[in-house]
């Protein structure tokens, strides 16, 4: 072999790795960039707008991963529901990423299916819902908020934060990972928490108030008014300030097991 042959084939051959380089560079960039963003719901500008049918006066809303926002409205036709939905998504190497809506009966199913090397997305739906329904939401993977509720009110899920407003009837909260808060005049609340703060503030005397908290603070703020209190905690300090009455009509038992435990008059 001539030494112009060898210098010919190490100059393709130093070109073709310094190619391979730069490929694997930039494939490196695009993954660091598709690793680094985050999708935002918010960020979809032209949402998808839908109604459903709604055959009685029950509603379950079964999502596994999106925020959601709950409304209870006057506005909205008895019979049905409106639906809104914000997705932004992008998978760079598997399936392209979408969601679904469905209505089972009385069961309003969210699904969103977003998987692969690298994938990125968010979603967020808003649902409207006549006054008369009682509502259940089971929320694997999401926040989830509500207002303006007269009838019982349950919400699990799993890993997301719950905020309620402005409702007045049975009212029930749980989360596995997250915190938990409500202003509500519900004469009967159950909260639990896995791992995250609960703060109730009561517009209303409660007949029954019953919160929990595995691991963070627990504060209850209640009307003027005395009150048979039940409370312990495992690891925490404890300041109950609001009257007592061991024969009171209107019962509090709160419980934290690692945190502050706080139950006092509002403001």
């Amino acid at each position: 072999m001539t030494a112009t042959t060898r210098a010919a084939r190490t100059t393709r051959t130093s070109g073709t790795r310094r190619a391979r380089a730069l490929a694997l560079a930039g494939a490196v960039v695009v993954l660091g960039a598709a690793l680094t963003a985050c999708a935002s719901a918010d960020d979809d500008t032209e949402p998808d707008h839908r109604t459903f049918g709604l055959p009685g006066t029950t509603l379950t809303i079964d999502s596994d991963d999106s925020a959601l926002e709950i409304v209870a409205s006057d506005a909205q036709p008895a019979g049905e529901i409106a639906v809104t939905r914000w997705f932004q998504g992008s998978v760079a190497l598997g399936s392209d990423p979408k969601v679904t809506w469905s209505m089972e009966g009385d069961r309003l199913v969210l699904r969103e299916k977003c998987s692969g090397f690298v994938a990125d997305c968010a979603a967020k739906h808003r649902i409207e819902v006549p006054r008369g329904v009682a509502v259940t939401v089971e929320d694997k993977d999401g926040s989830v908020r509500a207002e303006g509720f007269r009838d019982a009110l349950t919400i699990r899920t799993t890993d997301g934060s719950v905020r309620v407003t402005d409702t007045s009837g049975p009212l029930e909260l749980h989360t596995g990972d997250g915190s938990v808060r409500a202003e509500v005049s519900s004469r009967s609340v159950r909260t639990r928490s896995g791992d995250g703060s609960v703060h109730l503030t009561l517009g209303a005397v409660p007949d029954r108030v019953e919160s929990r908290s595995g691991d963070g603070s627990l504060t209850i703020e209640l009307p003027r008014g005395a009150y048979r209190v039940d409370t312990s905690t495992g690891d925490g300090s404890e300041d109950v300030s609001v009257p007592r009455d061991d024969s009171s009509a209107h019962e509090v038992t709160a419980r934290t097991g690692d945190g502050k435990l706080t139950v006092r008059t509002a403001n």
